[in-house]
């Protein structure tokens, strides 16, 4: 499919309603999602240290009907202190830069296959580079962005803002998380707004059985799932969970490679998002892994730190038995 269709848009707006009556968190990672930290590797490390690309793309959702100012908060982008992953001594670079305008998004190209969106496209509107000095465990805030710099995209929600962040000169992990905020010092939350991505690079948990979670969100159309993981390094289980299964599950061992795991879709599943959970049952410490959802046409599938519709829950199939 090129666009979202009908029915899509129609839950989306019934969805993006509800956001009206409640407040939710707009932290990225999510409370909802229980990852800790996004990771951003710079350009000279090693792929088994879990960052395929040196780089992470993420495109935040403002509703229409924001009038104020938006700001994108940063915590912690520096690379080097308390949070990061240091490989030797720290000597990295990461960069974030903040796009907006037409041609930020673009929907059909992502949705027919492409490797990735093209991490340039559109208006850069904000950029700053961090190495290891200042900003550790603190935040750094962009903007004030007029919410009509981004690209409007109603099959979204809303104007599309996209952060691409990229691993430079060195060898470390940057670890961070971000805040969609109506506020420049502090994290107010924006009513309605999201974010979401097509792959993401994060921090699995060193507690043992704890559960991170990712949710795509499957539109019309959709007959199967490819769930891509990157790096898992046999650390647990991974399990699906939706409207209509009940903890599906499947085990990744590759250590610098990929695994595809591969799931049927009900038709009680389409205008629902799925939970992906990652199942921590081995005491393997600071792993990184990179996930990214395709459907049949190996189109890329978006996932969104607060699920469309909410976090997904099994409801048994009701069978109605004829009388005699």
């Amino acid at each position: 499919m090129n666009r979202l269709n009908n029915q899509v848009l129609f839950f989306f707006f019934w969805v993006s309603g509800i956001f009206n009556f409640f407040v939710f968190s707009q932290a990225v990672p999510s409370d909802e999602e229980k990852i800790k930290f996004l990771v951003t590797f710079s350009k000279n490390a090693k792929v088994s240290f879990g960052d395929d690309d040196y780089r992470q793309i993420l495109y935040l959702v403002v509703p229409e009907k924001q009038r104020g100012p938006v700001f994108i908060r940063v915590f912690d982008p520096n690379v080097g202190g308390k949070h990061d992953e240091k490989r030797n001594s720290f000597n990295s670079k990461t960069q974030f830069s903040v796009y907006g305008g037409s041609g930020v998004h673009v929907v059909d190209k992502i949705r027919k296959g492409a490797t990735v969106d093209d991490p340039y496209s559109g208006i850069l509107i904000a950029t700053k580079t961090f190495d290891a000095t200042a900003y550790d465990d603190d935040w750094f805030t962009f903007g004030p962005f007029n919410p009509a710099e981004g690209e409007l995209q109603p099959d979204f929600g809303g104007y599309v803002f996209k952060l691409v962040v990229e691993g430079l000169d060195g060898d470390d992990g940057n670890l961070y998380k971000l805040f969609l905020s109506s506020r420049k010092d502090k994290n107010t939350p924006i009513d309605g707004g999201n974010c979401f991505y097509y792959e993401c690079c994060f921090r699995l948990s060193d507690e043992l059985n704890s559960i991170s979670h990712i949710y795509p969100f499957i539109s019309q159309n959709i007959i199967k799932v490819h769930i891509n993981v990157f790096d898992y390094d046999n650390d647990g289980t991974i399990r699906l969970i939706s409207v209509a299964k009940n903890g599906l599950t499947a085990k990744s061992d590759k250590d610098g490679d990929w695994t595809t795991l591969d799931f049927d879709v009900e038709p009680r599943e389409l205008n629902t998002s799925l939970d992906i959970q990652f199942i921590k049952t081995r005491k393997v410490k600071n792993n990184n892994v990179v996930v990214f959802v395709t459907n049949q046409e190996k189109s890329r599938i978006p996932f969104f730190t607060i699920p469309i519709g909410g976090v997904p829950k099994y409801k048994p199939a009701i069978v109605v038995v004829p009388g005699n």
